[in-house]
């Protein structure tokens, strides 16, 4: 299969993200207003409370079988992996540029974590209806793309609010860090004088009654200092549960049977589910679009730093990738299915996740900054995402 039919093959899915992008741009301008901040900040709270949910829950009910997860256990190990190698570097990257405290969770953040979601549910299956695509008959790569865009689109959902969330609070808010801390020390110290036997008093040391409520006390205050630290709300956000919820009814046969298939008898259930979370896609990719235009106005960031992130996500990650997928196929770790293995890849070579934006403004730092890293990763991501997508399909074909 020629350089060309590759090259188009890949270039035509990142074609239609521009073109949706590049309408979100132009109804967010002053002048049309029809994608004001107020309508953004409505449109971002339907995305996550609504479609998104409605996404990964609707796909991976559809898509998810026990089988399916044994043949691709590997993909939530590899996405692991993107986050601790984005990390890592994110972390070098900051100790380089020096970034204010404010940024160095949105520095680490979208280093570490890819457009997982959004861009391989358009960017997969659309590679498979292709002409010059490598990845066999459309209908079965369609099938096969859907799983695993739908796998990946969860587990980054998980991880981008597990770890992602907590990593800007913490660097938001270095005084309530402090607290804790303190409120710890304090902790223990009150334990460790309940618990020895007082100097001035030869009586023997508290009962195991009064020993046990003193632990009780203690763990309680433990988990809530470390809710409030890792803020377990945000983990199980509505994309978290949507995805539990998939997990459950696509991998329990009956209740398969009874939401999944023409024959079910609840599957409009289903079928109104997947209907809602069609609009997820189109609806992200126009509010990227309308958060790019901040981009264009410019922040207070270094341009060390953007550049930083851009040679991290598009060319650090997509190497170390292609070392370790090569590696985990050389171990028979994964199956030697083409698809499978692009996807794979792919994930290293994505943009920062489109829900880095929605964080920063939820702890109101770096929002600025935020929009010119989105506008310049996006911008190139057009040119690395369809040269990357056409040297993957090359190497698997």
């Amino acid at each position: 299969m020629g350089f060309v039919d590759l090259f188009c093959a890949a270039s035509m899915p990142v074609m239609k993200v521009l073109i949706v992008t590049a309408l979100g741009s132009f109804l967010a301008l002053d002048h049309i207003d029809i994608l004001g901040q107020t309508t953004v900040k409505q449109l971002n709270n339907i995305v996550f409370f609504v479609f998104n949910p409605a996404l990964v829950g609707s796909n991976l009910a559809t898509t998810i079988t026990y089988e399916s997860i044994r043949s691709m256990w590997f993909m939530p190990v590899n996405i692991v992996v993107t986050f601790i190698i984005g990390s890592a570097l994110g972390w070098v990257l900051m100790l380089i540029t020096r970034p204010p405290q404010h940024l160095k969770g949105l520095i680490i953040g979208a280093s570490a974590a890819g457009n997982l979601g959004n861009l391989p549910l358009i960017i997969i299956p659309a590679v498979c209806k292709e002409k010059g695509s490598p990845f066999g008959d459309p209908d079965v790569c369609h099938q096969y793309a859907m799983a695993y865009a739908s796998l990946s689109l969860a587990i980054g959902a998980v991880l981008l609010w597990a770890y992602v969330y907590n990593l800007v609070r913490l660097f938001s808010s270095p005084s309530q860090d402090s607290i804790n801390i303190v409120e710890t020390a304090t902790i223990q110290q009150d334990l460790t004088r309940s618990l020895l036997p007082s100097s001035s008093s030869p009586s023997p040391s508290p009962s195991s009654t009064n020993k046990g409520k003193v632990m009780l006390d203690v763990m309680k205050q433990h988990f809530h200092n470390f809710s409030k630290r890792i803020n377990l709300r945000a983990i199980f956000a509505p994309s978290t549960i949507g995805a539990i919820v998939g997990f459950v009814i696509g991998t329990i046969a009956p209740m398969r049977r009874l939401l999944i298939g023409t024959t079910a008898p609840l599957r409009v259930i289903q079928d109104s589910a997947s209907l809602v979370g069609d609009a997820a896609i189109p609806t992200v990719t126009l509010i990227v679009g309308g958060n790019l235009l901040r981009g264009l106005k410019g922040s207070g960031i270094s341009l060390r730093i953007v550049f930083g992130i851009v040679a991290v996500r598009f060319v650090f990650l997509p190497l170390c990738g292609i070392l370790i997928v090569k590696g985990a196929l050389y171990l028979g770790l994964v199956h030697a299915d083409p698809l499978y293995i692009f996807v794979l890849l792919l994930q290293y070579a994505l943009p920062p996740a489109m829900n880095m934006g929605t964080i920063t403004q939820l702890f109101g730092a770096g929002q600025s900054e935020c929009s010119v890293i989105m506008l310049w990763t996006y911008s190139l991501a057009s040119i690395s995402l369809t040269l990357w997508s056409t040297f993957f399909m090359w190497l698997v074909a």
